[in-house]
């Protein structure tokens, strides 16, 4: 990454306050995740981010309600950023998927 680009990516962190960090504590906070992933694809600038999200909150609903629910508890953030990519598991279905 270029100097310019390091600079950039800084600056769009400062304004937004959006980082994987930031990101991991909200979701914690508000859908009790026991495990928040959260990857930075966008180089740094906070702009694209992927999770994964383990909550218990999610048993029991489908892909859209598990995906409105993160979204909602993320509001300000998602508004902030250019594209939000969430995986959401159960920790059952987590569980599963590490054994896999």
């Amino acid at each position: 990454m270029s100097a310019r680009t390091d600079l950039e990516a800084e600056k769009t962190q400062a304004s937004t306050g959006v980082t994987p960090s930031t990101l991991t504590t909200t979701l914690k906070h508000k859908l009790e995740a026991s495990h928040v992933d959260i990857q930075d694809l966008s180089g740094g600038c906070g702009q694209m981010f992927e999770a994964i999200i383990v909550s218990p909150q999610f048993k029991g609903k489908t892909t859209l309600a598990r995906h409105r629910l993160v979204n909602g508890a993320l509001k300000e953030e998602i508004a902030a950023i250019h594209a939000w990519t969430p995986k959401c598991y159960t920790p059952e279905e987590w569980e599963k998927r590490k054994a896999g």
